[in-house]
């Protein structure tokens, strides 16, 4: 006596053919998305280093700009100090100075 659904052909075969193939097919992309998931873990790893990386370095641009302002505040306020006091005698000196270089050489371009 012959069993129907055991031979080549039969519908069990034609049944467990189509599951393999869609087992296949199922660990094929259950590798490939194992593979995008690895390859994302691997770059959020790696964007997370970036970050940090870049914080610190606006930490240290941060804190150099703020003692640059410090200086930069030191050195305008010795400015206006400095406009604020009066210029006159040094002004009258650089004056007289000059007006002693020009009598000097009128005098040196006379005598020859």
């Amino acid at each position: 006596m012959r069993r129907p659904n055991l031979g080549e052909g039969g519908p069990r075969d034609y049944v467990a053919s189509g599951y393999s193939v869609h087992e296949e097919e199922n660990k094929h992309l259950q590798e490939g998305l194992g593979a995008k998931v690895n390859a994302l873990k691997s770059l959020s790893i790696n964007l997370g280093t970036e970050v940090k990386y870049q914080n610190k370095m606006l930490d240290e641009m941060d804190s150099d700009f703020d003692s640059t302002g410090g200086l930069l505040g030191a050195t305008i306020r010795r400015v206006k100090q400095l406009s604020r006091r009066s210029q006159t005698k040094p002004l009258c000196y650089i004056l007289l100075f000059c007006f002693f270089v020009f009598f000097v050489l009128y005098s040196l371009i006379k005598l020859r």
